[in-house]
């Protein structure tokens, strides 16, 4: 069976699971509790979660720039990186199939700077390998550490997915000593990359990992104030859920994140805990994508009403 086909099917299987589950969940919540909880959520923890979305965001857009340093392209500015990054992600993240819609965004801006197709594709890979390797790893510490958490979501003993999480650990660590000797490369041709060394490699893995932790340190604002959780299971969930949005390739993940969140979650109301994840939705998905939008349709009325001589 194609890959394609396999990776379909997977996608479906996620989300059917997640909204059955999440229908299920949300048959006896209360909806004026939920506004209620919305009402009370102070403003203070709602400023907090944004500057930290905001430091997210600001840490994704170094996924385009080390990529495109990576594959020779010095003569792209960071400017141009980090419209290209946020608002393909943004946009690719929001609207599903990623790779396609992204892909179209990435292409549109880079290709005024000259960028090919090829090496627009070549970017995209960098920029994946960024994201896994640092899920990688951030998982990798925090199931090592809190394997319980993993359980919530994947209903295996814990000592399973401790086990799960040494093995990533371990692979990632054999991928490192892999790159020491000599420079690597993937792929033939003109699709070939070379791959970033050791150290580069340790860079590309922090900047996936502060993206990641920014993200989750705006959950764990959002969360409500009792009962009190540890920082570290608290991320292994979200990480994890996010993961699984990311693969069901759901627009925005809805439905995924809400899912796995309140499954993972138990010990909190959750009315409160459902006005938690509506607050980070509106900050970390809806509001990005008005930005992207609103920027990218300035630019393509500045590049409309610009001479062709002059165009970028």
């Amino acid at each position: 069976m194609p890959w394609r086909w396999i990776g379909a099917a997977i996608s479906v299987a996620i989300v059917t699971y997640a909204f059955a589950t999440l229908f299920k969940l949300l048959q006896d919540i209360d909806p004026a509790e939920v506004l209620d909880a919305l009402h009370a959520k102070p403003a203070s923890a709602i400023a907090l979660a944004a500057l930290c979305i905001a430091a997210s965001y600001v840490t994704l857009t170094f996924y385009d720039f080390f990529a495109l340093r990576t594959i020779g392209r010095r003569d792209v500015p960071y400017r141009i990186a980090a419209l290209a990054g946020f608002t393909s992600y943004v946009i690719g993240h929001n609207l599903g199939a990623t790779v396609l819609t992204g892909g179209v965004v990435r292409y549109r801006i880079y290709s005024a700077r000259g960028v090919s197709l090829i090496e627009v594709a070549k970017v995209a890979f960098v920029t994946g390998l960024t994201f896994w390797l640092g899920n990688a790893f951030l998982l990798g510490i925090g199931i090592a550490y809190a394997p319980e958490a993993a359980s919530a979501i994947n209903q295996l003993p814990a000592w399973i997915n401790r086990w799960i999480a040494l093995a990533g650990l371990t692979a990632i660590a054999a991928y490192l000593l892999w790159l020491i000797p000599q420079q690597r490369a993937v792929g033939r041709g003109e699709w070939q990359i070379a791959l970033p060394g050791a150290r580069l490699t340790l860079l590309q893995i922090a900047i996936g990992v502060l993206d990641l932790l920014f993200a989750a340190l705006a959950m764990y604002a959002l969360l409500p104030a009792a009962p009190q959780v540890d920082f570290i299971p608290l991320m292994v969930t979200f990480v994890a859920a996010t993961l699984l949005g990311f693969l069901s390739h759901a627009p925005g993940s809805i439905g995924v994140l809400e899912a796995a969140m309140l499954v993972s979650l138990p010990e909190f109301d959750k009315e409160e805990l459902l006005a938690a994840l509506l607050i980070f939705r509106a900050l970390y998905f809806l509001l990005p994508l008005v930005v992207a939008i609103l920027i990218l349709g300035i630019r393509e009325l500045c590049l409309a009403a610009m001479p062709k001589d002059n165009a970028p």
